[in-house]
C-alpha cells in the first residue's frame, strides 16, 4: 500500500476502555490509526447497536439492553423515509450518533493535531440472518452499512487523506452452517455493495472475520484487504491457494491478525510472533509454488499486522500489552 511500510500496524476496533481521549492518542501512534469502539462505555456502543440508528423498524431497549426489528405489522411506513434518505444520498441521515460512537469523534480531534496520511474506520454488517426472514430489511441493512461507510470516509478525510474502512463481519464464521443458509452468490453481492460504496468515496475496503470461514467467498469479493485471525487460523488460508493468488494479483493485500487478543499475549515475545508469522507465510508460498501459483513472500508481506480480533472483551492492561507487542512485532518483521 503506497506510503505504508510492510506489515503496517492497525487494529480491529473494540477496546475495553470507558474513556477514550488518551486511548485515541495511543492509537494515533499506529501506522494506520483506527477509532475505538467502547462497548463497556454504554450499551449504545455495542457493535450491533452502534451502526443501527437509521434502520427502519428497529427497537433499541436500553433498559433491557436488547435490540430487535419489530416486524409484527406493516413496516412500509418505516422503510419510506429510510429509502428517501438513501436515494437523496443524505449522508447525515446515516451518521454515527455521538452517544453511539464517542471514540469516532474523539479520534477526529486527535488526528487534527497529529501528522500522517492514513486513518481507518469500520462498520458492522449488523445481522445477515435477518435476510432469511425479511428481504426488505436485508436490503436496508446492507445499504445502511454502505451509507455509514461513505459518511465515515467523508468525515475522516477532513483529517487524513487516505482512508481504509473495514467491514467487521462476525457472521461469516457461520457461513455454510445451519445458522447462515445464504448462498455464496448472495453473500458476495451483499458485501460487494458495501465495498463498492467505499470505493466510490476513494477509500480502500477491508473485511475482518473473527474466526475461520470459507475464505474463497471473501477472496472473490471486490475487497482490497483481507483480515483474518492468523494467530489461530492462518493454516486454513492455505486451503485456498488459487483464490489467494488471484486476490493478490489484482492488488489485494492481507492484514495478518497475528497478535493474540487473550491471555496468550503475556507469554509471547515480538521475536516469537515475528517468527511464527514468517513460518506461516513461507508455508503458504511453498504450497502455492507446488501448484505453480504466483504467490510471493513479498506480496504477503506488503500488507498489515493487527491483533487477531477486537479487544473489547479484555481489560485495559491486556489491551495495552497487545498494542505494545503489535508495534514491536512489526519492527521485528521489517
Amino acid at each position: 500500500m503506497q506510503g505504508l511500510p510492510s506489515f503496517a500496524t492497525t487494529v480491529i476496533g473494540s477496546f475495553p476502555h470507558q474513556a477514550c481521549t488518551s486511548l485515541c492518542e495511543r492509537l494515533a501512534e499506529l501506522d494506520v490509526p483506527a477509532w475505538p469502539q467502547l462497548a463497556r462505555r454504554s450499551f449504545r456502543e455495542n457493535m450491533y447497536v452502534q451502526f443501527s440508528a437509521p434502520l427502519p423498524a428497529l427497537v433499541v431497549d436500553d433498559a433491557a439492553e436488547k435490540i430487535f426489528f419489530d416486524t409484527k405489522g406493516d413496516i412500509t411506513h418505516a422503510l419510506t423515509p429510510f429509502y428517501e434518505s438513501y436515494i437523496a444520498e443524505d449522508m447525515e441521515a446515516f451518521a454515527l450518533p455521538q452517544e453511539n460512537a464517542q471514540g469516532f469523534y474523539d479520534m477526529l480531534e486527535v488526528l487534527k493535531n497529529t501528522t500522517g496520511e492514513w486513518a481507518k474506520g469500520q462498520v458492522t454488517d449488523q445481522d445477515l440472518r435477518a435476510s432469511l426472514y425479511n428481504e426488505m430489511l436485508a436490503d436496508a441493512i446492507v445499504k445502511n452499512s454502505a451509507m455509514n461507510a461513505r459518511w465515515q470516509i467523508r468525515r475522516l478525510k477532513e483529517v487524513r487523506p487516505k482512508i481504509i474502512i473495514f467491514i467487521d463481519e462476525p457472521y461469516m464464521a457461520s457461513f455454510g452452517s445451519a445458522f447462515i443458509s445464504l448462498s455464496r452468490e448472495v453473500v458476495i453481492q451483499m458485501l460487494d455493495e458495501v465495498f463498492d460504496a467505499v470505493h466510490a468515496e476513494g477509500a480502500l475496503a477491508g473485511v475482518h472475520c473473527c474466526a475461520n470461514t470459507d475464505w474463497s467467498v471473501l477472496l472473490k469479493t471486490r475487497v482490497d484487504i483481507l483480515n483474518l485471525d492468523a494467530y489461530g487460523f492462518l493454516d486454513n488460508l492455505a486451503l485456498y491457494p488459487q483464490e489467494l493468488a488471484d486476490f493478490l494479483a489484482r492488488g489485494g493485500r492481507v492484514a495478518w491478525g497475528s497478535i493474540p487478543n487473550q491471555d496468550d499475549i503475556w507469554r509471547v515475545t515480538p521475536a516469537g510472533m515475528a517468527e511464527r508469522l514468517r513460518t506461516g507465510i513461507q508455508a503458504l508460498t511453498t504450497r502455492a509454488s507446488a501448484r505453480d501459483l504466483p504467490i510471493s513472500e513479498t506480496l504477503l508481506s506488503d500488507g498489515f499486522l493487527t491483533p487477531s480480533c477486537g479487544l473489547g472483551s479484555t481489560d485495559e492492561s491486556l489491551a495495552e500489552r497487545v498494542l505494545e507487542i503489535l508495534q514491536e512485532t512489526a519492527h521485528e518483521l521489517r
